[in-house]
């Protein structure tokens, strides 16, 4: 399973959105270089007023670019960055992955999957109605999360629009995505 970077972006500041770059430089065991988000610890706001020791499993956050026409056909405009995310993709269903999938981006980086982004009030402050089109429930009334996945820089490297992607599953039973 294969596909690719449509975007990239990153904010030294926090902020709902993220402006796009031309790329960025993920860190081994940080996240994006420069980003409000980057660090060994815990960095998101929430997080940090739970519990600010916690590993930062929320290093980078992908979003597929396949939902912005899923929410654009119900009237939502919205393009990458604008949800917080890190890296934008196409081409691969990121909410099936199992935790521990490994996603080669590139020539060098390497992304674990972590788990899924738990959606906040922000996106409904973004656009209002947002966050009911990103969570769900299912037939059988399990919360279903549409807002991306979060992952950890295993190794560093400069990450590009245009950049494949690489899908390297766990060897195992797999594990489905719970939120992070």
């Amino acid at each position: 399973m294969s596909g690719m970077v449509t975007a990239v972006s990153s904010n030294g500041e926090y902020s709902f959105t993220k402006p796009n770059r031309d790329s960025v430089t993920l860190l081994a065991g940080l996240g994006v270089d420069g980003d409000v988000h980057a660090g060994v610890t815990v960095k998101h706001r929430s997080r940090i007023a739970q519990d600010p020791t916690q590993p930062n499993l929320r290093q980078v956050h992908l979003i597929h670019e396949e939902l912005f026409g899923e929410v654009g056909a119900e009237g939502f405009d919205v393009a990458p960055g604008d949800l917080g995310e890190n890296i934008t993709t196409r081409g691969i269903d990121l909410l099936s992955l199992p935790v521990g999938t490994l996603l080669r981006i590139g020539d060098d980086a390497v992304l674990e999957v972590t788990g899924l982004r738990n959606p906040c009030l922000q996106i409904d402050n973004f656009q209002d109605g947002l966050l009911k089109r990103v969570v769900g429930r299912d037939e059988a009334g399990n919360i279903v999360r549409k807002a991306g996945i979060m992952s950890i820089v295993k190794e560093g490297g400069t990450v590009r629009p245009g950049d494949t992607i690489k899908v390297e599953l766990p060897s195992g039973p797999h594990r489905p995505l719970e939120r992070v």
